[in-house]
């Protein structure tokens, strides 16, 4: 264990060593574009040292600590973990992270931009803090519960520019969508925790407060701002003498976009001035239909605890539903009686209760469709209502 621990202060040394000034000072700038510092200092607490509570509909976690700490921290991941962080949303373990960790916007990030925040906090003084991060509910504090989540709001993509827009526009759209963040408070969100796609940056409550609309709109968002308010709000606070910053964007302002350029802020307003007043620019982005996310929330509820997030069940105990021919069936009949009436223990598998007494027939029809479409099953969503009265 001594050997070890000595190896991994070794390479930290070396890593430290070898990073380039400018590449440390560049990633101690984009880490402040993240607001990284906000999230994972505890109150009263050493920076970047974990512990902050982040509280959740299902739940609350504790940010982790990303000091260069070998024992507690992140001393022993490479850029390579770093990166999968980032980009994929895993941790160097393999699990799947939570999105309070916003992995679904710093995917955007480039590998280089990433290499250089990496770098950056290689360079802070080691904190010994051991965060025990997660205090979900079941099934939300199975790590495995997430790959639900994934399926339905996460894509791994780097950001590519819009040729048609200007630099400074895609500068814009790269800081707000990607290491900002910005949407993450100013959207509205499902019962699953997604964004409402169809409302992105129209506003949304946020720990007691309301993050303000950054749509066009004239009576509610920034339609009658200019982009140099915009710009000069992110940087001061204030917005020519009528406001300033209440609540977590305080936060935001003093530790990450009073630190940003003129030319970035700049670049920000200009991308949030093109956001139109319906909400989303929508290039690229999965509007995801209602029903499937009320099946995908039964599904969590009732069903991934035995079955797991992913589809795939547990070996010899719960059979998996991807790939599973009773599902894919061209009538999904058997599927309706399986979730009214259970079955027994058979085989080596664990017995199934029946759900006739919890479950609607429409939350039944919801869950049925979700598992039809889910994890590479490719049959037809046709479990209606109807069916389902009639086996009742």
């Amino acid at each position: 264990m001594t050997l070890r621990i000595l190896g991994t202060l070794i390479a930290l040394c070396s890593l430290v060593a070898n990073a380039q000034p400018a590449q440390v000072a560049r990633g101690q700038y984009l880490a402040q574009a993240g607001d990284c510092v906000s999230c994972h200092t505890a109150k009263n607490g050493a920076p970047f040292a974990g512990g902050y509570r982040l509280d959740t509909p299902f739940g609350y976690m504790l940010a982790p600590n990303i000091t260069p700490d070998a024992a507690t921290g992140i001393g022993n991941w490479s850029a390579d973990d770093f990166y999968r962080s980032m980009h994929d949303g895993v941790n160097q373990r393999g699990e799947y992270l939570y999105p309070a960790m916003p992995y679904d916007f710093y995917t955007k990030v480039t590998r280089e931009d990433s290499d250089a925040i990496y770098a950056y906090l290689r360079t802070l003084k080691p904190v010994r803090n051991a965060v025990d991060v997660n205090h979900l509910r079941f099934p939300f504090n199975q790590r495995l519960s997430m790959a639900v989540w994934r399926e339905l709001y996460f894509t791994a993509r780097t950001y590519r520019a819009d040729a048609a827009k200007s630099p400074a526009w895609n500068r814009g759209a790269y800081l707000v969508e990607g290491l900002g963040h910005c949407s993450a408070c100013h959207s509205p969100h499902n019962q699953l925790g997604g964004i409402e796609k169809d409302k992105e940056f129209t506003g949304a409550g946020i720990d007691g407060w309301f993050a303000l609309n950054l749509t066009s709109d004239i009576a509610t968002g920034l339609g009658t701002w200019t982009a140099a308010e915009i710009a000069t709000y992110l940087k001061t606070g204030t917005y020519g003498g009528k406001t300033t910053v209440l609540g977590p964007m305080a936060e935001v302002v003093r530790n990450s976009t009073s630190h940003l350029t003129d030319a970035d802020l700049a670049a920000m307003a200009e991308y949030l001035k093109s956001v139109p007043a319906d909400s989303t620019l929508r290039a690229g982005r999965q509007i995801l239909y209602p029903e499937r996310q009320r099946g995908a929330s039964v599904y969590l509820s009732y069903c991934s605890g035995c079955h797991q997030g992913d589809g795939k069940g547990v070996a010899g105990k719960f059979p998996p539903l991807a790939g599973n021919p009773v599902v894919t069936a061209q009538d999904p009949g058997n599927v309706f009686r399986v979730i009214l009436g259970g079955i027994p223990q058979r085989s080596g598998y664990g017995a199934m209760p029946g759900f006739a007494a919890q479950l609607s027939n429409q939350q039944i029809a919801d869950l049925v469709n979700y598992l039809r479409e889910s994890w590479g099953n490719n049959a037809p969503a046709n479990a209606s209502v109807a069916d389902i009265a009639v086996l009742r």
